[in-house]
């Protein structure tokens, strides 16, 4: 449980957590959350942080314990490996790629595109498409290619979630969003530079360098792992 999960405000500082962005892009409503300035950018008060991401583990554990469903959400370029990684470690949906409108608000129609291609696929593993042209089976492969780009993070996903975990939610915002309009929690990393009122748990942290993030998911890897119901 969420209880369990070791934070160290030491081991947030060397992994760079507490790094925000430069003084004037700081967004008012962040203020509370930073302690001070290092080489004109606003450093995070990690005291503050620990509290805030202990909330969010906490509610995590719930989510998962009760056997409802999370995704993951972050299209940064630096951060679609570690967050695709962590996502398959614990078998849970995953986005990685640009966000595409209507995933949630749109959930009926994205399914569809979802079961096209996995339909394709089924159909060229079981020799389905073998009565194609050469040309056309090349095009169905491009075709397939695109399309696992799109949904593969998504192609277990039969119904919305009950929460959406975005690691970046400046780049994700469109995501929160629509989770908003859909009743979905929202727990977000959120920087020094973004608004953070549409997130239901907020964590106040860097959400550009790869190593802060990765102890943050880190930390929700173990958590969910540590939840899921006994079968």
């Amino acid at each position: 449980m969420a209880k369990d999960i070791n934070l160290s405000v030491e081991e947030m500082e060397k992994a760079g957590v507490n790094f925000g962005h430069k003084v004037s892009r700081l967004h008012p409503k962040m203020k509370s959350y930073v302690s001070g300035v290092k080489n004109s950018a606003n450093t995070f008060d990690l005291e503050k942080t620990k509290k805030e991401l202990e909330k969010a583990l906490a509610f995590v554990s719930k989510i998962v314990s009760e056997g409802k469903a999370i995704v993951f959400v972050g299209t940064k370029i630096q951060l679609k490996a570690i967050i695709k990684d962590a996502a398959e470690e614990c078998g849970v949906p995953y986005v990685t790629e640009r966000w595409l409108g209507g995933t949630f608000t749109n959930f009926e129609t994205i399914q569809k595109r979802v079961n096209y291609f996995k339909d394709l696929e089924k159909k060229r593993e079981t020799g389905g498409l073998e009565k194609y042209t050469k040309r056309e089976r090349l095009d169905f492969d491009r075709e397939i290619a695109k399309l696992k780009i799109k949904f593969e993070g998504v192609r277990n996903m039969s119904k919305l979630p009950d929460a959406v975990f975005i690691f970046g939610l400046d780049k994700d915002i469109t995501c929160a969003r629509e989770a908003k309009r859909k009743g979905i929690k929202i727990i977000s990393i959120v920087d020094t530079n973004v608004n953070p009122d549409i997130v239901d748990y907020m964590i106040p942290a860097n959400d550009d360098a790869i190593s802060s993030v990765r102890y943050i998911i880190d930390k929700v890897k173990e958590t969910i792992q540590n939840s899921k119901p006994t079968k």
